[in-house]
């Protein structure tokens, strides 16, 4: 196997740029329970970065800080602080105003904006994601905030109005539905976690967040700006082993909602563990397997361009990563050259170098699993089409671009979340329709094609089998105001600015006919309602 050009040493600390280098944050052994960010005096968890170092004496793990691990009884601390806040709906927070709620929130926005820095680095630091990338995470949450926050007026403005329905007149506003658990992923540990945590908060729940494994101590420094924005309760963070604080959780039968950015194992797991799910509404970003399909006469140069950053954007850690390439067998040599000498060229290295595309990864044990792929799938005709792919140094793993990958292999059927790029050539739609309905994923996929000869009848085949559909452009999330939801073991409920706000709450509705219209319309009058009024 031929070394790859763009081989990055191990860096020595020296070699970091002084404004990003790494301090030992002090901070991290806390939680947040009941309006108090409580320091803890128990067991911790060593947070490691994935960034080794190069010394004397060979590689060298580097000790960001310490969180805390906690146990059942902070798991039922800070249960019975959500349900005494959220007190069937009689609590503080779930009968404010609209208006109060909007306030608190930007209040929140406020006090966290000048953490944006300390969180990158720390970020940075801990998942290895590009420095860049880090900032950009904690601004597009701003943004998604204030996005939110106006989605909120704008909702409210509809539940004003007074409606008919032949004899019936009737007035819906939108309510909490009570407990929330929220549970983010380590790769976008604030940005992912916020779309859960920010719509369930402006509608009036009260809120459990357990933080990522990886991903918890860069939010650490945020705790305060919970702490100061809300009432005692309505949010509760916790850090720790999952199962331990998860399961008794769900035991309760309090929790009203789960809000789960992970895998359908995980969430199967979960959602088991409440006495009655039929009560429990459930919100789930889950795998995805996004597939693109390239035709001959695509604008190849261009979709090598997108499909290179698809794969390999953040080391392909993505939901919406390009995850498999099918390309018809008419252009597959052209563009299989083109890919695997992009591949080549794409920058691998460290988080703070300028256009980095892969830096190392930040779960145990990834590397031996995609090189466990990369060989299993060789092993049975598959081949690595760019130099050097598939080698590792430390936890930095070089993207392997395989091809001719088939159903006997399991990078065909598993979700790799890292740098490995499989690529299966096609004839005709008949084969893709086949792929796509034994598929069990089903978030997105991409068209890449000059024709609408080729683009129309694909469209109307993946309209049933994904939620959203690419042209001539890579799977991705944004803009926060479209649809984010996926088809079969990929999502339930809808993450975007509006649709959020809508899945963390229920439609609740007080309807007169004509024996009720009178005392509807005293109601009104009086203002004594919060709920009846214009």
């Amino acid at each position: 196997m031929a070394m790859v050009t763009n081989r990055t040493a191990l860096p020595t600390r020296e070699e970091v740029p002084q404004h990003l280098r790494p301090e030992f944050y002090s901070g991290g052994m806390r939680y947040l329970v009941n309006g108090e960010v409580c320091t803890w005096k128990g067991k911790g968890i060593e947070v490691k970065s994935p960034i080794l170092f190069h010394h004397n004496e060979g590689e060298g793990e580097l000790t960001l800080g310490r969180i805390p691990f906690l146990g059942p009884a902070e798991a039922e601390q800070v249960l019975q602080a959500a349900g005494k806040a959220y007190a069937a709906g009689m609590g503080e927070w779930p009968r404010a105003t609209v208006e109060e709620r909007l306030q608190a929130m930007q209040g929140f926005v406020q006090r966290i904006q000048p953490w944006e820095e300390e969180f990158s680095r720390l970020e940075m630091w801990e998942i290895a994601k590009p420095y860049a990338a880090c900032l950009d995470e904690f601004r597009r949450t701003v943004q998604y905030i204030q996005d939110s926050m106006e989605s909120l007026r704008e909702l409210e403005k509809q539940g004003d109005e007074l409606e008919k329905s032949g004899d019936f007149l009737y007035q819906v506003r939108r309510f909490p539905l009570g407990v929330t658990l929220c549970l983010g992923p380590f790769n976008y540990p604030l940005n992912e976690t916020m779309a859960l945590v920010i719509p369930a908060l402006l509608m009036g729940n009260t809120l459990i967040i357990k933080a990522p494994d990886r991903g918890a101590l860069c939010t650490q420094p945020l705790l305060e700006a919970f702490a100061a924005s809300f009432p005692p309760g309505v949010v509760n963070i916790l850090t720790g082993d999952g199962p331990t604080l998860v399961t008794p959780i769900m035991e309760s039968g309090q929790v009203a909602v789960l809000g789960f950015i992970g895998s359908s194992p995980v969430a199967r797991k979960i959602i088991a563990g409440h006495p009655a799910p039929n009560r429990l509404r459930t919100i789930l970003g889950l795998e995805a397997k996004n597939p693109a399909f390239i035709f001959p006469d695509a604008d190849l140069e261009h979709t090598v361009k997108e499909c290179l950053n698809g794969a390999l954007e953040f080391n392909g850690q993505r939901c919406t990563s390009l995850k498999h390439i099918w390309v018809h067998e008419k252009a597959a040599d052209r563009f299989l050259d083109d890919l695997g000498r992009a591949v080549g060229q794409a920058t691998c290295g460290m988080p703070w170098e300028e256009e980095v595309l892969v830096t190392p990864l930040a779960e145990p044990n990834k590397v031996q699993w995609l090189t466990h792929l990369v060989e299993e799938a060789c092993s049975k005709g598959a081949r690595i089409v760019n130099p050097g792919g598939g080698q590792s140094e430390g936890n930095l793993f070089y993207p392997a671009v395989l091809y001719p990958v088939t159903e006997k292999m399991k990078i065909y059927h598993v979700e790799q979340f890292g740098p490995v790029i499989p690529v299966s050539p096609f004839r005709d739609l008949e084969e893709l329709k086949s792929y796509l309905a034994r598929s069990q994923y089903g978030q997105q996929a991409s068209i890449f094609t000059s024709s609408a000869e080729y683009a129309a009848p694909l469209i109307d085949i993946l309209a049933n089998q994904v939620a959203r559909i690419n042209l001539n452009a890579q799977c991705r999330r944004s803009p926060d105001e479209l649809p984010f939801t996926g088809r079969k073991d990929s999502a339930e409920g809808t993450l975007s600015v509006g649709d959020a706000l809508e899945a963390f709450s229920l439609r609740s509705l007080v309807v007169a006919n004509q024996p009720g219209r009178e005392l509807f319309m005293q109601v009104l009058s009086s203002r004594r309602s919060q709920f009846l009024q214009i």
